[in-house]
C-alpha cells in the first residue's frame, strides 16, 4: 500500500504564502506523477498542478504564476509553493501520486488524506 501525508496547510491573509509538503511512503516499486487538488466547499475537486518523475510540469491557469509545484524523487515527496493567496484559494488540498506497487502491477492512484488551506480577505 502506498500511504500519503500532507502537512503544512494553515490559515494566511491575503498576499500571504504556504507551503504544502507530501511524502509518500509504504510499498512501491515506483511513482511516476505527483500532483496537488483542491475542493472547497459545495465544489468538485480540482486540479492544481501536477509533476512528473522527470520535473515536467502542468498547473491550472488559476495558480499558473503564483503556486509552484516541486519534488524530491530521493525522498518521495512533492512541495507546492503558494504564493500571492487569495480568497478563493481557500479549500482543502489533497495530495495525488499514481504508483506501481511491483514491477508488473498496473499503475494506481493514491490520495492523501488533505489538508485545510484558508485565505482571508
Amino acid at each position: 500500500q502506498v500511504q500519503l501525508v500532507e502537512s503544512g496547510g494553515g490559515s494566511v491573509q491575503a498576499g500571504g504564502s504556504l507551503r504544502l509538503s507530501c511524502a509518500a511512503s509504504g510499498s512501491f516499486f515506483s511513482i511516476n506523477t505527483m500532483g496537488w487538488y483542491r475542493q472547497a466547499p459545495g465544489k468538485q475537486r480540482e486540479l492544481v498542478a501536477t509533476i512528473t518523475s522527470d520535473g515536467s510540469t502542468n498547473y491550472a491557469d488559476s495558480v499558473k504564476g503564483r503556486f509552484t509545484i516541486s519534488r524530491d524523487n530521493a525522498k518521495n515527496t512533492v512541495y507546492l509553493q503558494m504564493n500571492s493567496l487569495k480568497p478563493e484559494d481557500t479549500a482543502v488540498y489533497y495530495c495525488n501520486a499514481n504508483a506501481k506497487r511491483r514491477a508488473f502491477t498496473n499503475w494506481a492512484s493514491y490520495w492523501g488524506q488533505g489538508t485545510q488551506v484558508t485565505v482571508s480577505s
